[in-house]
C-alpha cells in the first residue's frame, strides 16, 4: 500500500499528544456540499464520467474529485491520467503485486520521458496480466498528448469488465443508459494538452513508501503510552505545568519503547540471520542499524537522567545529539532498497524464508514483519521536532525556553536534511533511468550535471546551420543534453554546457507569430555563446510551452551562476559535499546527497544559495596590501593571545586585540595558523579563531575616513533608515511586529548610530559605540563595521548584552513595509490573476492527481494562515517559492509539513518553501 495524504502521516494529529488536527485538507466543491455523480440527478451519464466514477470505486480518486462536479469537462479526467501514475495505482489496487510500485515514477511532472515510461508500464501489465490485446489498448502518446482519449476510455472499460475487477465487486462501465458522446467530445483535447502543463504534484510531501509506516509506528510506539495520558488530559483544570509534564513523559516513554523495538530487531533478527546472510547481504538489509541502536542507547540514558531533575535540560540533549542523529540520512536513503533486497531473498531462497518466519514469531508473536519494522526508525526520527514543538508550546515561562527553541530548530533542520536525502535518492533514480536510455554517453555521468529540470521534444537549430531538427532535450542544472529519439531510447547528439551561454528571447519571432495566428513549432528562444562561438535556437510547439522551457533554463542558469557567487571576495560554485556540512552563514545543514549547496574555492566554506548574499568576507583573501609592508593576506586580531594554549611544537606569536598580522600559512579547517606582525615583523603560530580578515587595505587609515568610505553602502540595506530622530523611529516601528528593527543616524550626538527595535509592545533604542577602530554595543563583543554588527545580531540574541531584550534583529523595517504595501494594495482581481501564474488551472484550481498514493490532491487557493519570512530562501526550480526576510507569506497548504515544506504565495507567486524559514503569525 501507499500512504494516503493525511492518514497516519508524520505531521498528523497523532504525532504528539497535543498536536493539531490532521493536515490533509479535503477538496472544496465550489458549488455545493454534495452532488450526484452524474452532476444532474437522474440524467444519463456520459461514458467518461462513468469512467471517473469507476476510478473512484477503485480508490484511486477521492469521492469529491472534480471529475464528478457538474462543471467538470472530459479534459479534467484526461489531465488526471496523463502521467500514468493513477493508471498503475489502479492496476495495483485491482491486483496487488501486478505492478511493482517501486518502479513507478511518482513525480514525473516536467518529464515527458518518465510519464511515457509509466504509461508503457501500465500497457505492458494490461497485456501480460489482464490479457488485453494490443488492438484493445492504445499508443502511449494517445494518452500523453491526448491524441485519442476515446481509445484510453475504451481500454479502461475493458479492464472494468475483466474478471479480476469483477471479483472486487466494482460495477463496470459503460452502463446501458449511457449518454451518447458528441462526435467531437475528444477532438479538442490535444490542443488543451498543449496549453496546460501536467498538474504540479506535492513533490515536497512524502516520498512514496511501501507500507503503512505511520500506522506501524503508532502500533509499536504510541498506543500503550497515549491512552492513560489522553484520559488524564480530559480531566478539568490542567495547568500548563501539567501539560508540560505530559509532553516530557511522552518523549521519555516513546523513546524507551522505540529503543526496546530496536533491541528486539537486533536480538531476534540481526543476530539469527547472520546464519543465512553474508556480511554484504546483512549490510544491504540492515544498513547502519547497529550504529543507530548505539546512538539511541546513549540518547535514552541521557533523557532518563535528565528526567530525574525535572526535564529542564531536554533541549540541550537534542542539541548535543543532532550531529550523531545524522546517521539517519544513510539509513533512510537505503531503506527502500533494504526492503526490496529482503523481499528478493525471501522469494528466491527457501532457507531465508524459513529463518525469517521463525524470527518473526519471536517479535510480538508475529504481529509485525521485518519489512514493517525496517520503516520504524525513519518514522521515529521525523517525530522529534513535532514532540519538541509541543513541549515548547507549554514552556512559555520556563527559563530553558530559548534552549528548547534552539533544539526545535535543530530537529527541524535534521528532519529537512533526512527528507532531502530521500528526495535526492529519488532524483538519482530518475537520472539513472535517463542514463540507461541514452546511447553514446560513454564515460559521461549525468548526475555530475546537477538535478534534471525538464525534458521533452523541441526543434533545434544551430545559429550557423539554420535547419530545424527534431530533438529530444534533457535539461539539467549544468548542461543541455540534445538527443535524437529512436523508439524508446535516445541517441546523444550534443552536450551544451550552460556555463558558457546566456539565454535570449526571440521577440521578432514572437511578433511574426501574432501575425500568422500562432504557427506550430515556431515559438523560439536562443542560447548565445558568451565568447561568440556557435549558439543554438530552440523552437517550441506553443507559447505556453516556450514560457515553461525558458523558466526552467533561467532557473538552471541561476543555480550554476547565482548573482552573489563572488560577493565579499568569495568564489562560490555549485558543489557536492562528501561529508555533512553546515552553511557558514545560517549554521544550518546543507541538505541532500549531491549538489547540496555552494563551495568557495578560495576559503573552502559552504553555503546555501540564499545565504550567499549575507555570508561574511572570504576567510583567506588576497587583498591589496600596503606597499613594502607585506605580501600575504592581512588579518586583524579580534582578541588577545599571550601564547596560551601553546601551538604544538611551534613558537607562539603573541599579540593584542587590534594588531595587524600578515598570514604566512593557514588552512580554513586547521586550528593553528602561521603569521608575522606587520609592525614588529615577529613571526610564529597562533589560533585561527583569534583573527579575522582585515576588511580595509590601509590598516592605519583613520576611523572617520573608513566610515565615509562605507557609509554610502548602507543605504542599499533594508535596515538602514539614514538620519532619523528617536521619536520618528518610535512612530515608525510601533505598528510593526516584535523583532522589527532599523539602524538610524543620530544627529549632533556623540554616537552616530543607534539600533531601534520593536520588542513586545515597546520600541527600544541602543547606542552603537565607535571607539579605537572598533564598533560595538557592548565591550564584550566588538566588530570592524556596522554591517558585521548587524549580521551578528541577526543570528544572536541581544540578551547577550541586555538581559531583558531576548530577541534577534529579525525583520528589517523596509522589508516589512514593502511586504505590507504589496499585501494591502493588491486588488482582488490581481490576486486571482496571480493564482494562474504557475500551478493552477484557469478555473483557479489545481488538482494534483499525481501525488503519493492514493494519488490525489485537489487544491483550492484558500488561505489557511499567514507567516513572515525569517530568512532568505532561493528557489532551486520553478516549483519552489523564493523568499526575502520580512516577506508576508499566505499559506495555502501544510500537507507537506512533516517533510519540511509548505505551499504558499508571496510577491505574486505561488510555490513550495521550507516551513522552518517562516514564523507563522499568531503562533508562539
Amino acid at each position: 500500500m501507499i500512504r494516503t495524504p493525511g492518514a497516519g502521516r508524520g505531521g498528523d494529529s497523532s504525532a504528539c499528544l497535543f498536536a493539531v488536527s490532521d493536515r490533509f485538507e479535503p477538496a472544496v466543491n465550489p458549488l455545493e456540499d454534495s452532488v450526484t455523480l452524474s452532476g444532474v440527478s437522474g440524467a444519463a451519464m456520459e461514458e467518461w464520467r462513468q469512467c471517473g466514477r469507476w476510478l473512484i470505486d477503485c480508490k484511486v480518486l477521492p469521492p469529491n474529485h472534480r471529475v464528478v462536479w457538474p462543471s467538470a469537462a472530459v479534459f479534467d479526467l484526461a489531465q488526471a491520467l496523463r502521467d500514468g501514475v493513477l493508471l498503475c495505482q489502479m492496476l495495483h489496487n485491482l491486483s496487488p503485486g501486478s505492478v511493482d510500485l517501486k518502479e513507478i515514477n511518482f513525480r514525473p511532472q516536467m518529464s515527458q520521458f518518465l510519464c511515457l515510461k509509466n504509461i508503457r508500464t501500465f500497457l505492458k501489465v494490461c497485456h501480460d496480466k489482464f490479457g488485453l490485446r494490443n488492438s484493445e489498448l492504445f499508443d502511449p502518446f494517445d494518452l500523453f498528448d491526448v491524441r485519442d482519449f476515446g481509445k484510453v476510455i475504451s481500454a479502461l472499460s475493458k479492464i472494468s469488465h475483466h474478471s479480476i475487477a469483477q471479483i472486487k465487486g466494482i460495477r463496470p462501465f459503460p452502463s446501458e443508459d449511457t449518454a451518447l458522446n458528441e462526435d467531437d467530445v475528444y477532438r479538442s483535447l490535444e490542443e488543451l494538452a498543449d496549453e496546460h502543463d501536467l498538474g504540479e504534484d506535492d513533490i515536497y510531501d512524502c516520498v512514496p513508501c511501501d507500507d503503512d509506516g505511520d500506522d506501524i509506528y503508532e502500533d509499536i510506539i504510541k498506543v500503550e503510552v497515549r491512552q492513560p495520558m489522553i484520559r488524564y488530559m480530559q480531566k478539568m483544570g490542567m495547568t500548563e505545568e501539567d501539560k508540560r509534564n505530559c509532553c516530557l513523559v511522552e518523549i521519555q516513554e516513546t523513546e524507551a519503547k522505540y529503543y526496546k523495538t530496536l533491541e528486539d530487531v537486533e536480538k531476534n533478527y540481526m543476530i539469527p540471520l547472520k546464519q543465512v546472510f553474508t556480511p554484504q547481504e546483512m549490510e544491504a538489509i540492515f544498513v547502519n542499524l547497529e550504529d543507530v541502536i548505539k546512538v539511541h542507547s546513549a540518547l535514552l540514558r541521557a533523557i532518563d537522567l535528565n528526567m530525574l531533575s525535572g526535564g529542564s535540560g531536554l533541549g540541550k540533549i537534542f542539541l548535543e545529539f543532532k550531529e550523531r542523529l545524522l546517521i539517519y540520512g544513510l539509513y533512510c536513503s537505503h531503506m527502500e532498497n533494504a526492503q526490496k533486497t529482503l523481499d528478493e531473498q525471501i522469494a528466491t531462497r527457501e532457507d531465508v524464508k524459513i529463518k525469517v518466519e521463525e524470527c518473526t514469531m519471536k517479535v510480538q508473536e508475529g504481529k509485525f514483519k521485518l519489512q514493517d519494522l525496517l520503516v520504524v526508525p525513519m518514522q521515529r526520527v521525523l517525530k522529534y521536532h513535532l514532540l519538541l514543538k509541543e513541549l515548547l508550546t507549554h514552556s512559555a515561562d520556563r527559563p530553558e525556553r530559548q534552549q528548547l527553541k534552539e533544539s526545535l530548530e535543530a530537529m527541524q533542520d535534521l528532519a529537512m536534511y533526512i527528507n532531502e536525502v530521500k528526495r535526492d535518492n529519488e532524483t538519482l533514480k530518475k537520472i539513472s533511468e535517463f542514463q540507461s536510455s541514452i546511447e553514446n554517453l560513454q564515460q559521461v555521468k549525468l548526475e555530475e550535471y546537477g538535478r534534471p529540470k525538464i525534458d521533452g521534444e523541441l526543434k533545434v537549430c544551430s545559429i550557423v546551420n539554420r535547419t530545424k531538427q527534431d530533438r529530444y532535450i534533457f535539461l539539467f542544472d549544468k548542461v543541455v543534453i540534445v538527443c535524437k529519439r529512436k523508439g524508446y531510447s535516445y541517441e546523444l547528439k550534443e552536450i551544451i554546457e550552460l556555463q558558457s551561454y546566456k539565454m535570449s528571447d526571440d521577440p521578432m519571432n514572437n511578433r511574426d507569430m501574432k501575425k500568422s495566428s500562432g504557427k506550430m513549432w515556431s515559438y523560439g528562444f536562443y542560447l548565445i555563446h558568451l565568447q561568440g562561438k556557435q549558439g543554438f535556437q530552440f523552437f517550441c510547439k506553443t507559447e505556453e510551452t516556450k514560457r515553461k522551457w525558458m523558466e526552467q533554463f533561467e532557473m538552471a542558469m541561476s543555480n550554476i551562476k547565482p548573482e552573489r557567487a563572488t560577493a565579499n571576495q568569495h568564489n562560490f560554485q555549485m558543489h557536492t559535499f562528501d561529508k555533512n556540512t553546515n552553511c557558514r552563514a545560517c549554521k544550518m545543514l546543507l541538505r541532500g546527497i549531491f549538489y547540496q549547496g555552494y563551495y568557495c574555492s578560495r576559503c573552502g566554506t559552504g553555503a546555501h544559495k540564499e545565504c550567499l548574499e549575507v555570508i561574511t568576507i572570504c576567510k583567506i583573501n588576497p587583498l591589496d596590501l600596503e606597499p613594502g609592508l607585506s605580501s600575504g593576506p592581512k588579518m586583524v586580531a579580534v582578541r588577545n593571545y599571550h601564547g596560551t594554549p601553546a601551538p604544538p611544537g611551534k613558537t607562539p606569536l603573541c599579540f593584542q586585540t587590534g594588531e595587524f598580522i600578515e598570514l604566512l600559512k593557514g588552512d580554513p579547517d586547521t586550528t593553528w595558523w602561521e603569521g608575522k606582525l606587520i609592525q614588529t615583523l615577529k613571526s610564529g603560530f597562533f589560533p585561527s579563531s583569534c583573527v579575522k580578515p582585515c576588511l580595509d587595505p590601509k590598516p592605519f587609515q583613520s576611523l572617520s575616513t573608513r566610515q565615509c568610505s562605507r557609509e554610502s553602502d548602507y543605504y542599499g540595506y533594508p535596515w538602514f533608515a539614514g538620519n532619523m530622530e528617536r521619536q520618528q523611529a518610535d512612530n515608525l516601528l510601533k505598528s510593526h511586529s516584535s523583532g522589527t528593527y532599523l539602524i538610524r543616524e543620530r544627529t549632533a550626538e556623540a554616537e552616530r548610530f543607534a539600533i531601534s527595535i520593536k520588542f513586545n509592545d515597546e520600541v527600544k533604542h541602543i547606542k552603537v559605540i565607535e571607539k579605537d577602530s572598533w564598533i560595538h554595543i557592548t565591550e564584550a563583543k566588538k566588530f570592524e563595521s556596522l554591517l558585521e554588527l548587524v549580521e551578528y545580531y541577526q543570528a544572536h540574541s541581544l540578551k547577550e548584552s541586555f538581559k531583558l531584550l531576548d530577541t534577534t534583529l529579525r525583520y528589517p523595517y523596509k522589508s516589512r513595509e514593502r511586504s505590507l504595501t504589496r499585501a494591502s494594495t493588491r486588488s482582488p482581481a490581481a490576486t486571482c490573476a496571480s493564482y494562474n501564474f504557475s500551478f493552477l488551472s484557469p478555473q483557479g484550481l489545481n488538482f494534483s492527481s499525481q501525488s503519493s498514493a492514493p494519488f490525489w490532491s485537489v487544491f483550492t487557493p484558500r488561505v489557511v494562515s499567514s507567516a513572515v519570512a525569517r530568512y532568505n530562501f532561493a528557489a532551486r526550480d520553478m516549483r519552489e517559492l523564493s523568499l526575502r526576510e520580512g516577506d508576508i507569506v499566505k499559506i495555502y497548504s501544510k500537507i507537506g509539513g512533516d517533510q519540511g515544506w509548505w505551499k504558499g504565495e508571496a510577491n505574486g507567486r505561488i510555490g513550495w518553501f521550507p516551513s522552518t524559514y517562516v514564523d507563522e503569525e499568531g503562533v508562539q
